[in-house]
């Protein structure tokens, strides 16, 4: 995800009709959103490609790619969350009964050549016992195909630690970003379940579009990545974000900026390929100028054309929003999604859904924090988009992975954490939840209230709720654990432990400073032989 608060965790274009010098015409947007409402089915729609403003089939016929995130491998557990608790059977059955034919991954260059994952109960997920992150992805992405689900990959983070505002940081340089792609790419050559790269996640900050500056510009940057991985495999779709400042005094959501499109589109060495990827949030992760007009939220919609709907509805490319979501909690936000809902559905373009998983701190999930109860809300409200379908079987299916070869990287990884696989829950029967009742805790002007998601033998996952009554800068939190050893993520927050002893989190990215009547939903994941059921809290702000 990301905003322009953030670094955390969270897909040009005169171009695609012209590519191919006016070989290929355009397809009237209007014709989408009547070709959108086709039954689900349980087989793969298989290789894709554009055509003006639409993606389509091998057989030219209509698709709307209509995707859930399911985060995770780009994390220090370089494996899908929630596994802990559910099978990825399950989950993988549970999105497609919703009513979503694709799976966006994400991913971190770190994952790809870590040798074990770490917190999958065994118990429930055999199948991906004793596998590496990317064989875990393997796994993923024929149970997918299995359920009739495509599957996107998103180049999330280089790192496991946090978003980075550019393709590359110190420690993974370009060449190893595009070796990384190029190996993917290899390895799912002849999988046409795997139907797209997302080839980095929200650029920001100094990322610009078409500037010249070979260092930060990321129309370039993808241009040159998107013909590398069109050298290995030419049928997958470059899904491409945007950047966060559009011009001097322009800004947006971070990887949302594409009206630097209409002057330099990318390009790419095989036509009909590029699919332009903006992310949209509500007010309730970061308060835009353009939700407080005075006709919110009917200027909405021309806040979209201008910043990347216009690419669609001129014709240039497909668009397909990356990411969206929200606790459906605020009056504001349930407007928004409302709006957008309606101008997805009307003008017919693909989207990702931010996110399945209920542990992103911002915008919870698809399902309640015991990854099964689905959210009738939030998907009452996506219904118009959705396309309902039976459930799917849940018969586990082997891996048939293209080849064996592991991506190998330029340079040697330097993880800042290593996944270390002694974490692993040892379950031998499902994680029975506790819940165990403690009070808010408040300081006068901070208030946290902490709940178990999920506890098993070896560790627990707990989610605080943080709300204020007043601004605060920052904000702490500690409790004593004696039973801890350490920290094995966190969102929203950066945790350091005192073994056998306490933790004490910090609020970090998004989630880092409150404004009066905001709540921050947050979490960790903690290894430790007992969850304590009474912690005593203490909160403390600036």
């Amino acid at each position: 995800m990301g905003a322009i608060t953030w670094g955390h965790v969270v897909a040009g274009a005169a171009a695609l009709a012209l590519m191919a010098t006016g070989s290929v015409a355009a397809t009237p947007l209007a014709q989408v959103a009547s070709a959108s409402a086709a039954t689900g089915s349980a087989s793969i729609v298989g290789w894709l490609h554009t055509d003006g403003a639409v993606i389509k089939t091998a057989s030219n016929k209509t698709h709307v790619i209509k995707a859930a995130s399911w985060f995770g491998l780009e994390t220090s557990n370089c494996a899908p969350h929630g596994l802990w608790t559910i099978s990825l059977d399950a989950g993988l059955a549970q999105i497609a009964s919703m009513g979503f034919n694709t799976i966006r991954l994400p991913f971190s260059s770190e994952c790809l050549t870590a040798p074990s994952t770490n917190s999958i109960n065994y118990a429930l997920n055999p199948t991906l016992q004793g596998k590496s992150p990317v064989q875990v992805m393997d796994t993923f992405i024929a149970k997918a195909k299995a359920k009739g689900l495509s599957v996107i990959l998103d180049r999330h983070r280089p790192d496991s630690g946090a978003q980075s505002e550019l393709w590359y940081t110190a420690q993974y340089s370009e060449q190893r970003w595009i070796s990384d792609w190029k190996a993917l790419a290899t390895r799912y050559l002849n999988e046409p379940a795997v139907i797209g790269f997302d080839l980095h996640n929200e650029p920001h900050g100094t990322a610009c579009w078409g500037c010249g500056n070979s260092a930060v510009d990321w129309q370039a940057a993808a241009t040159r990545a998107g013909n590398a991985v069109l050298s290995v495999n030419p049928k997958l779709l470059i899904i491409i974000e945007g950047v966060e400042k559009q011009s001097a005094d322009s800004y947006t959501w971070w990887g949302s900026g594409l009206a630097g499109v209409r002057a330099k589109p990318v390009k790419l060495s095989v036509p009909n390929r590029v699919v332009y990827s903006p992310h949209d949030y509500p007010a309730s992760v970061y308060n835009q100028k353009w939700f407080a007009a005075s006709n919110y939220p009917n200027n909405l919609p021309a806040v979209w054309d201008a910043n990347w709907g216009y690419i669609a509805k001129s014709g240039i490319a497909p668009i397909l929003l990356g990411e969206f979501g929200t606790k459906l909690e605020t009056s504001s936000d349930k407007q928004w999604l409302k709006t957008l809902v309606s101008y997805l559905g009307s003008t017919g373009m693909s989207y990702a859904y931010w996110s399945f998983n209920p542990n992103s701190g911002d915008t919870g999930g698809l399902v309640k924090d015991d990854w099964t109860t689905p959210q009738t809300a939030k998907l009452a409200a996506l219904a118009p988009i959705l396309t309902a379908r039976a459930p799917v079987a849940t018969t586990p299916v082997s891996p048939k992975p293209t080849t064996t070869a592991t991506p190998k990287p330029a340079t040697t990884p330097k993880p800042v954490t290593t996944p270390k696989p002694a974490t692993t829950p040892k379950a031998t029967t499902t994680p029975k939840p506790t819940t165990p009742v403690v009070p808010p805790v408040s300081n006068g002007t901070i208030t946290a209230k902490w709940s178990v998601q999920n506890s098993w033998g070896s560790g627990y996952v707990a989610n605080f709720d943080i709300s204020s009554t007043a601004r605060a800068s920052s904000w702490t939190v500690s409790w004593k654990d004696s039973a801890v050893t350490k920290v094995i993520n966190a969102w929203g927050m950066t945790c350091t432990v005192v073994a056998n002893k306490s933790i004490t989190c910090t609020g970090a990215e998004w989630a880092k400073s409150l404004a009066p009547g905001q709540t921050h939903r947050v979490g960790l994941q903690v290894e430790s032989t007992r969850t304590p059921n009474s912690p005593v809290i203490t909160v403390k702000s600036k």
